[in-house]
């Protein structure tokens, strides 16, 4: 059985800062209006976050933001969360938090974008920034990332078990096509810094640009594909064309990368059958990861 997860509101985080950082007491707490899932976020005034993971598996991931972030950020051309303080277990809540300075926008989500095509080579150009970064002893996938930047192989069972409970309502032959040829590109490269969720919640916009990146919870050092399913999930068109020009991988890498994008949608769709809308929207995404398989294989 899972361990029960704690109720995590403005009051638990109050109670938490108080007892471990009281030249904070004075300041007032609020949840942040798109808080997140696997960690929930609150603003500390207005010029500082706390986040908590929500649930035992994200928690590994706090001291590996509170270590690699500062020493990415000078080397990137793009701001990304600065931790500013790590809180520890207290007041019923069971794992360590972090204490970020706030970071203005909005996210790709919902943000109106001025020009996609310029929006995903300004990502393109950021994701290789991060490609560039001296890999030594960062973090390698594992259980803190859920395994992303590691072979695809590790999801094989999630894929066809999805592919064979959506027969019927996705072209699942061209599918699993689409997976086993993902499957089949072995990457063979030297382990390099990647975001591991480089999705539109985690992106965000000021003018219409992109201004900021953010949530690196499933970041670390191994194969940087999985940085690549924005190029299904958010772009098209001539902006993944754009954007596959500017990141310059090669073709095994571009077909990993839509395994990650298929493995995600996959899983989604069988998991939404309440969720209509979600659902539509991923079984675009396997459309689209489908129709560039045919055209590149």
């Amino acid at each position: 059985m899972d361990d029960p997860k704690p109720t995590i509101d403005a009051g638990l985080v109050r109670r938490l800062v108080d007892e471990q950082f009281s030249q904070w007491r004075h300041l007032p707490i609020s949840p942040v209006a798109s808080g997140g899932w696997d960690n929930r976020t609150f603003h500390l005034g207005d010029e500082m976050t706390v986040r908590l993971p929500s649930a035992a598996a994200y928690s590994l991931q706090v001291e590996k933001e509170q270590r690699w972030l500062p020493k990415l950020a000078p080397l990137l051309p793009l701001p990304i969360p600065t931790p500013l303080a790590m809180g520890e277990p207290g007041e019923g809540y069971p794992w360590r938090w972090s204490v970020y300075r706030w970071i203005e926008g909005e996210t790709a989500k919902t943000a109106p974008i001025r020009d996609l095509g310029t929006f995903a080579v300004a990502l393109a150009d950021f994701l290789v920034a991060l490609r560039a970064i001296d890999a030594t002893d960062g973090p390698a996938p594992g259980r803190h990332n859920f395994h992303r930047g590691g072979p695809l192989t590790v999801y094989d069972g999630e894929a066809r078990q999805a592919i064979a409970a959506l027969e019927g309502r996705i072209d699942a032959h061209a599918a699993t096509a689409a997976w086993e040829a993902a499957l089949a590109a072995t990457w063979h490269g030297s382990a390099v810094w990647f975001h591991g969720d480089v999705a539109s919640g985690n992106l965000l916009a000021e003018n219409g640009n992109l201004s900021a990146v953010i949530d690196f919870g499933t970041s670390g050092v191994g194969d940087p594909s999985c940085d690549l399913a924005i190029a299904w999930t958010f772009f098209e068109g001539e902006s993944r064309e754009a954007f596959r020009t500017r990141i310059a991988v090669d073709d095994p890498t571009w077909a990993r990368g839509r395994g990650w994008a298929l493995w995600k949608a996959l899983i989604t769709v069988a998991g939404h059958d309440a969720n209509q809308a979600e659902a539509a929207r991923q079984r675009q995404v396997i459309n689209e990861v489908v129709a560039d398989h045919r055209k590149w294989a």
